[in-house]
């Protein structure tokens, strides 16, 4: 969840279209992309917009220093239980939008990805880093959890035990840690991110578009489905691409 100080810039989204490959950057430099509401928001409308509807891939990044550092609680603090929920069915909607995309997407991370930050890049379907990143979930030492899919997706990516130890502790891990993990894609030199993220992306987008598309569902079916569903999906899926202009 996210929060901001009303009397402090809120941060905006810019977006930029490059052939194929929609870049979308974090703008609030000041507050280090803390994810106040408003900034969920401009997220929210720059993944509905044209230049990402029309984009065959789509990456996500904070910039040459920093992804995200989560939360300004301040606003949190202030939010009563029906606010709370109203939340996740308005700007907290963000994070499952980007998963929900049916491009390919790419986050491209330099130094803190924290709290909120880290699940936005959970979300993606792959992720870059440079060796300045660092990854951490911190919600617990402040009294509350991650609520914005970085549990549950944390869990189906290392297991119940490494999700203990980083949610639990609040325990900070380095991209090379990260990738070990698999939790990171690739590992670059610092400054690398965002170059490295789109060279990805153009080769994503460079792939039969509806091939992509649905394989990218089953695959994220098939990670929680039983093997003979997974099976299923992927026969049927075979069959819907076979006449296609992608075949």
């Amino acid at each position: 969840m996210a929060a901001e100080d009303r009397a402090e810039p809120t941060g905006e989204v810019e977006t930029v279209r490059d052939g194929d490959i929609a870049v979308l950057t974090l703008r609030r430099e000041a507050k280090l992309n803390a994810l106040s509401t408003h900034l969920e928001s401009r997220l929210l409308d720059a993944l509905r917009s044209p230049e990402v509807r029309g984009s065959r891939a789509v990456v996500v990044t904070g910039g040459p220093r920093v992804f995200s550092s989560g939360a300004d609680t301040r606003e949190l603090r202030a939010m009563t239980p029906a606010a709370i929920a109203a939340y996740y069915r308005s700007s907290g909607a963000v994070y499952e939008a980007l998963a929900a995309l049916p491009q390919p997407t790419v986050a491209a991370v330099a130094g803190h990805c924290l709290g909120g930050g880290f699940e936005l890049a959970l979300a993606a379907d792959f992720r870059i880093a440079d060796e300045t990143a660092g990854f951490a979930l911190p919600e617990v030492g402040i009294g509350i959890l991650p609520s914005s899919g970085g549990v549950t997706r944390l869990v189906r990516a290392v297991g119940p035990a490494r999700t203990r130890d980083l949610v639990l502790r609040g325990r900070r891990i380095a991209a090379a840690e990260a990738y070990a993990w698999g939790l990171v894609t690739e590992v670059v030199p610092g400054g690398a991110h965002l170059a490295r993220a789109c060279e990805l992306a153009a080769e994503l987008a460079g792939q039969p578009p509806l091939a992509v598309s649905l394989t990218k569902q089953v695959i994220g079916a098939a990670a929680e489905a039983p093997r003979e569903t997974g099976l299923l999906l992927e026969q049927l899926a075979y069959t819907a691409l076979h006449r296609t202009d992608d075949r």
